[in-house]
């Protein structure tokens, strides 16, 4: 029977755990390497088939722009596969725009992992993360669906196995334009890379090879610091310099959990809470710890794999 509608699609939000430039190819595009790990927050889609073809997006909270990355996703994936059918696609967004938490990219994965069940094309996921990389450099990393580290522009991924967390993320205010960090002067571009037991060319999980789960062999050490908070984030010095927002909110998170860093490109910045840390189940509402004015923040719990991970199978 042809599914009609997939309703409650969830699209979570990632945390890099740290962030380093490593180099910058001949193109002009920043080489990174970093830890991404989902996190419970989520924006909700749904998806009704059509039978016209028509691909038509409908907002159910935040007004996206008029050609996002989900009607991009879901165009690519139209043409590469050929199929005649087409989708109502309904977003209620709850994770915050220009944050660095990759709300947009996880949309487009979520819409290219629930349309490949929709439209009954059963691709492996080796076959769209040719499409995700294309979309942008943080969507494979969603299709991938797994804690990961990444190297190059995005698209070289390796799981790694990280144990649950707990994390305070607070969004304030202002958002930061991804464009202008990276073309900061402030920008490090030269942090040393980060030293594997193995080769990646062993484990990635790149776009032109066949996808599987293989780990990252990192040290056991290693692995606890990444937890522990191993690193930084190079985009962080930029973003204060050009957002004191994000110099703000880094302060009040380190003033309550004694740690922070931002993620992505900005302006959201966590904190990782510890197993034992009194944290009011209202956080961040109760009154001890209320937010300023404009800004959003919520108590994350790491994902271990993606809810539609098993989708692309």
């Amino acid at each position: 029977m042809t599914l009609q509608a997939l309703t409650d699609i969830p699209a979570p939000a990632k945390l890099n755990l740290f962030l380093h430039i490593v180099g910058r190819r001949a193109d002009g595009y920043h080489l990174l390497e970093s830890v991404f790990v989902l996190i419970d927050w989520c924006d909700t889609l749904h998806l009704e088939l059509r039978r016209d073809g028509q691909l038509q997006r409908h907002d159910l909270g935040e007004v996206l722009p008029p050609d996002d990355l989900c009607l991009r996703a879901a165009r690519a994936l139209q043409t590469a596969s050929g199929t005649s059918l087409g989708a109502d696609i309904s977003i209620d967004k709850r994770v915050p725009s220009g944050a660095g938490m990759g709300g947009g990219s996880s949309d487009a994965a979520s819409v290219l992992l629930a349309l490949n069940r929709l439209w009954g094309l059963h691709w492996p996921r080796a076959r769209l993360l040719p499409l995700a990389e294309r979309l942008g450099a943080d969507v494979p990393f969603f299709v991938h669906g797994r804690p990961a580290f990444v190297q190059g522009i995005g698209e070289q991924l390796a799981t790694i196995d990280l144990p649950p967390q707990r994390y305070a993320v607070v969004k304030p205010a202002a958002s930061i334009a991804t464009a202008s960090i990276f073309g900061s002067p402030l920008l490090r571009r030269d942090t040393p890379s980060v030293i594997l037991l193995g080769s990646l060319e062993d484990t990635a999980v790149n776009t032109g090879a066949a996808a599987g789960h293989d780990a990252a062999r990192f040290s056991e050490d290693r692995l606890q610091a990444i937890v522990e908070g191993f690193g930084h984030n190079d985009l962080q010095p930029p973003a204060e310099a050009a957002c004191s927002d994000v110099a703000q909110a880094a302060r009040w998170l380190e003033s309550r959990f004694g740690n922070s860093r931002m993620t992505g490109s900005g302006s959201a910045v966590f904190s990782r809470v510890g197993p034992d840390d009194p944290i009011p189940a209202t956080w961040p509402q109760d009154g001890a710890t209320a937010l300023p004015g404009g800004w959003v923040g919520r108590l994350c719990r790491s994902l271990s794999s993606h809810p539609l991970v098993d989708w692309a199978d």
